[in-house]
């Protein structure tokens, strides 16, 4: 079931038709100001004061104070709902995220936790621990803000990886 709802969001992502509901009036507030997540192996990701989110120059979406992502064309990407919830084009659920954890789509089990320290923690679907790199600048109220950077990611992440040879359509897929 966790893959189908992937796959639904992954469609949502892809095309958005309808922007994410609670558009227009915004979902929960977020701080914004600057910080880095420096990732193992990867380029560090950026928040900029303005909203912008780059990785080594490049931007990958812009959030603002409203709660609410859009990518790099400014087309609507999601919204954090005031009860944590995150909704993507289309109504699809995009998962949850807290102060300083988030649950991807179908799951209530987090997939990322932001320690005090600004470490980032991914859990494996067998809740194994794993480093992610450090968040420098999210203390306080701004840590919600990096949760979201985070999840949004791995969101695009793993849609990304689950296109590898699946196409979607209508019907439903089934993974043993």
């Amino acid at each position: 079931m966790r893959m189908v709802s992937v796959l639904l969001a992954a469609g949502a992502l892809a095309c958005s038709a309808n922007p994410p509901p609670r558009w227009q009036e915004g979902g929960a507030p977020l701080v914004i100001s600057p910080a880095r997540w420096d990732r193992p192996d990867d380029d560090s990701i950026q928040i900029h004061a303005d909203g912008k989110v780059t990785e080594d120059g490049s931007l990958l979406f812009v959030i603002d104070r409203a709660g609410r992502v859009v990518d790099k064309d400014y087309e609507p990407l999601a919204i954090v709902l005031p009860d944590g919830h995150v909704g993507g084009p289309d109504n699809t659920l995009l998962g949850r995220i807290g102060h300083a954890n988030a649950a991807p789509p179908g799951s209530a089990a987090a997939w990322l936790a932001v320690m005090p320290n600004g470490q980032v923690v991914r859990y494996d679907e067998e809740g194994d621990r794993h480093d992610a790199g450090v968040w420098y600048g999210c203390e306080g109220p701004q840590k919600r803000t990096c949760t979201l950077v985070s999840h949004v990611l791995w969101v695009q992440d793993y849609v990304r990886r689950s296109r590898g040879g699946v196409s979607v359509g209508v019907g439903v897929m089934m993974t043993p």
